[in-house]
């Protein structure tokens, strides 16, 4: 079983198709929960979900309107994987320590106070493991997965997807202006 869930996966992703756009983005370049969940095939109720848990973290803002839609909330360079991860799973630790060590048979009905003095030595080595996880997420950021997209995507396709994004963005303003 994995530690984090695919709603961070996913959510990485949302914020890839954001990352382009900037941090203080305005309606012509904000994204739309639809869009982005239709870009990805996946529920519009999933994705807002995702949004609403990101925005509570402040990293994503809404802007209001027609053409409106979500764009960063900071600069992708002050975004860490790790806020990310905090913001869809919480801080929820690599391991549960059980206390295993108090179970013994020969314990009988009374636990010896020395079988449960101090950290567990499995539980101290699966905290420095936690801290190191958490710093090496903490150390990479939404700018430098979007260069690396960048680097392995053809351009082609990027020029598409921004195209796509936009036009979808342009139909709904000028729905608006239709019906009026």
């Amino acid at each position: 079983m994995s530690q984090y869930g695919s709603a961070v996966e996913y959510s990485l992703h949302c914020l890839l198709y954001l990352a382009g756009t900037g941090a203080g983005s305005d309606a012509t370049t904000a994204r739309s929960v639809r869009d982005i969940a239709e870009f990805q095939k996946l529920s519009t109720d999933y994705v807002a979900k995702l949004f609403t848990r990101m925005e509570k973290a402040g990293l994503v803002t809404s802007i209001e309107g027609l053409r409106g839609g979500f764009c960063l909330a900071r600069a992708a360079e002050e975004i860490s994987v790790l806020d990310v991860v905090d913001a869809i799973e919480g801080q929820k630790p690599l391991f549960a320590c059980r206390e295993v060590r108090a179970n013994c048979i020969l314990f009988d009905e009374t636990t010896p106070a020395w079988s449960g003095r101090g950290v567990c030595g499995i539980h101290a080595v699966m905290l420095q493991a936690d801290r190191a996880m958490r710093a090496s997420l903490a150390q990479s950021n939404l700018a430098q997965l979007a260069s690396h997209v960048a680097q392995v995507v053809p351009r082609a396709h990027q020029k598409a997807a921004r195209n796509w994004f936009e036009e979808r963005g342009a139909a709904r303003g000028r729905g608006a202006r239709n019906r009026g």
